[in-house]
């Protein structure tokens, strides 16, 4: 955080994250913004990389010299995939590599972030073409996962690793404690099982890609059920690639329906 940062914000506290308020109708959009910041427990020295994080393309689309999030949010993914992996290994040395992938799939997960992205009030802070917003796209789960990657990413370019490891602290704190309690059956056993209890067909899983020399792997895999729309995921074996794509798959099915 810059000393000017400092100056326009210093009253406020950063003590915990408050609770996400509704979508912001009369207020301005500055206040909007410093509201957010207080909530992501950041204040930007470059308030325009905040600006751009939480703009969708439907904004920008019409007017192609607004910048919008996909650049943010490519980066941010990356950022909190880091981040996300050193918290895990910290809190959990003594798990092997297949718990942890499973730990690390829900914890960077679209639906997870969504997750996230709902409790900080992301959605309330949107900028949003009209239609976008009549759709319902401040509670949509893929414009809120991509544009809390977004905000990742900003605060990593604004504050560097360190910032980006607050926000993960502030924001991804009760998720990386819930990891621990996830049911211990392994995420294949459990996505079958849900198949089998609805009717469906048995999971399939397709290699997208094996990159790596032949000591070090590294696999992508998608699974399919049904007319469900696949998930991927990625792990140094192909069994641990499966694993997370099928945790996954459910934190995605446990999103939509909650």
């Amino acid at each position: 955080m810059t000393s000017a940062a400092e100056g326009r914000h210093a009253a406020r506290s950063r003590s915990g994250a408050p609770d996400a308020p509704g979508p912001t109708r009369g207020a301005s959009r500055r206040e909007a913004l410093a509201a957010f910041e207080d909530r992501i427990g950041h204040v930007f020295g470059d308030p325009a990389l905040l600006e751009r994080a939480l703009t969708h393309a439907s904004v920008a689309l019409p007017r192609r010299s607004t910048g919008h999030n996909e650049t943010l949010e490519f980066l941010g993914d990356r950022v909190l995939g880091l981040v996300a992996a050193e918290a895990l290994v910290g809190a959990h040395p003594e798990w092997r590599e297949g718990e942890l992938s499973r730990g690390h799939a829900a914890l960077v997960s679209g639906p997870g972030c969504a997750r996230i992205a709902r409790r900080l009030g992301v959605g309330a802070a949107l900028r949003l073409a009209g239609g976008a917003t009549r759709q319902g796209g401040r509670e949509n789960i893929r414009i809120l996962g991509d544009a809390m990657e977004a905000v990742m990413a900003a605060v990593y370019l604004d504050g560097g690793l360190e910032a980006a490891r607050a926000l993960f602290r502030r924001g991804w704190g009760e998720a990386l404690a819930e990891v621990a309690t996830l049911d211990s059956k392994d995420a294949k056993t459990a996505l079958q099982e849900w198949a089998m209890a609805r009717g469906l067909s048995l999971p399939a899983y397709t290699v997208v890609s094996r990159t790596g020399t032949p000591h070090r792997p590294s696999f992508t895999v998608a699974v399919s059920v049904g007319e469900h729309a696949a998930r991927s995921g990625a792990g140094g074996s192909l069994r641990a690639a499966q694993t997370a794509a099928a945790e996954d798959f459910l934190q995605n099915r446990r999103a939509e329906s909650a």
